[in-house]
C-alpha cells in the first residue's frame, strides 16, 4: 500500500535581538513607548537563542518545536502544583502563549544567583537540597501524572554497571582505572534494585545547571522542570551526586529521610552514567563538554563513608 510521506516538521525561525525585544514589549510595557524598548541578550549554556535574559528581572523561554511547546506547558501546569511542596525553588510565569503559531513561550522571574557549576553549595545549601527531595516525595504522583508527567520504570544497576564496566576498560588509564568498580560487585548491584511502590515526582535532572546558587551557598531555584518523570527517587540523588559531589548528594538524602539503599543507589547510578558519557564522549558519541563530564565524574567518585555495598537485606529503605 502506497503511503503519503509526511512532511517534515518546519524548524523554528531562529529568535532574533529585534523579535524578542518586540514580544517582551508587547508583554512588560507600552509597546507605543519611544525607546530601544528592554534590554535582551541570549543565555547561551541554556538553550542558545532560544532562551534569553530580558533586564535583571526576567528570562524568556521560548520553545523551539512542537513537543518541546508540550513539554513546556505542561511544566508550567507542575511547577504550579509542585510549588506549595517546594516553596521558593520554583520559578513563576509572569506571562506565556505563542510567540509564533504553534510555538509556546514562558516569560519567567529570574531567580537571583548563579549557575551551581560556578558556585559550591554550602551545608545550609545541603538543607535546601534536603528540603526539595522531601518535597518532591510529597507531591501527589496521581496529580502529578494526571498533568501528563510519564512514569519512567527504574533502570537496572546491574545492566548499567555491566555497561559502565565495558566503558571503563576502553577509558585511558590517566583518566579512570576500572579496577574502582570492585567496590560495587555484580551482586551488590543486585541488591541495590529499585524497591517496589518507591515511586515518587522526580525531577530528573538536578544538575549544577538548574541549580541557582546565592554567594553564600544557599539553593535559591532549580530550574527546568521540563524532564520530570514519576519514579525512582535515586535518580534524583544521583544527579546531586553529580552537580554537587557523592558526599554532599548522600547528606542531603539522608536528611531528607532516605536510608542506605536509595543513597548507595543514588550514587552508583551517577558512577556509571559518568563512564559511560566520559567513554561515549572520547569515542565521539556524545556531544557533551568534555572539562563538565569529567568535573562530573570527579564529584560522583568522591569518597563517602559508606564505600562498599554490604549485606542490606535488612538496611531500611527510609531513616525512621
Amino acid at each position: 500500500m502506497n503511503r503519503t510521506p509526511v512532511p517534515a516538521p518546519t524548524p523554528a525561525p531562529e529568535p532574533t535581538p529585534d523579535a524578542v525585544r518586540r514580544l517582551v514589549r508587547a508583554l512588560l510595557f507600552d509597546d507605543a513607548a519611544p525607546g530601544p524598548g528592554p534590554d535582551v541578550r541570549p543565555v547561551r549554556e541554556q538553550g542558545g537563542r532560544f532562551t534569553w535574559w530580558v533586564g535583571r528581572r526576567h528570562v524568556l523561554r521560548l520553545a523551539r518545536d512542537r513537543e518541546a511547546s508540550l513539554r513546556q506547558r505542561r511544566e508550567l501546569r507542575l511547577r504550579d502544583l509542585v510549588r506549595p511542596f517546594v516553596g521558593g525553588a520554583v520559578p513563576m510565569s509572569v506571562a506565556q502563549g505563542e510567540w509564533v503559531s504553534g510555538l509556546a513561550f514562558t516569560l519567567d522571574t529570574s531567580v537571583p544567583g548563579v549557575s551551581g557549576e560556578e558556585q559550591a553549595v554550602s551545608a545550609l545549601g545541603e538543607a535546601d537540597l534536603a528540603d526539595l527531595l522531601t518535597g518532591l516525595r510529597e507531591v501527589p504522583v496521581r496529580q502529578a501524572e494526571t498533568l501528563g508527567v510519564p512514569r519512567t520504570p527504574p533502570r537496572s544497576l546491574e545492566a548499567l554497571r555491566a555497561s559502565a564496566v565495558r566503558a571503563a576498560g576502553r577509558l585511558p588509564a590517566e583518566e579512570f582505572d576500572p579496577a574502582r568498580f570492585d567496590q560495587l560487585a555484580a551482586p551488590a548491584a543486585v541488591q541495590l534494585g529499585a524497591q517496589p511502590g518507591a515511586a515518587v515526582l522526580v525531577h530528573h535532572g538536578l544538575l549544577g545547571e538548574h541549580l541557582v546558587v546565592s554567594p553564600d551557598g544557599r539553593v535559591r531555584g532549580v530550574l527546568d522542570w521540563t524532564g520530570a518523570v514519576t519514579g525512582d527517587p535515586a535518580e534524583d540523588i544521583a544527579g546531586l551526586a553529580l552537580a554537587v559531589g557523592a558526599p554532599a548528594a548522600v547528606r542531603a538524602a539522608t536528611l531528607a529521610g532516605y536510608g542506605a539503599r536509595p543513597c548507595l543507589r543514588g550514587l552508583w547510578l551517577a558512577r556509571c552514567d559518568t563512564v559511560i558519557r566520559l567513554g561515549d564522549r572520547l569515542h565521539d558519541r556524545d556531544s557533551g563538554q568534555l572539562s563538565l563530564l569529567e568535573a562530573q565524574l570527579a564529584r560522583a567518585w568522591e569518597s563517602i563513608l559508606l564505600e562498599r555495598v554490604t549485606d542490606l537485606r535488612d538496611a531500611p529503605d527510609e531513616a525512621p
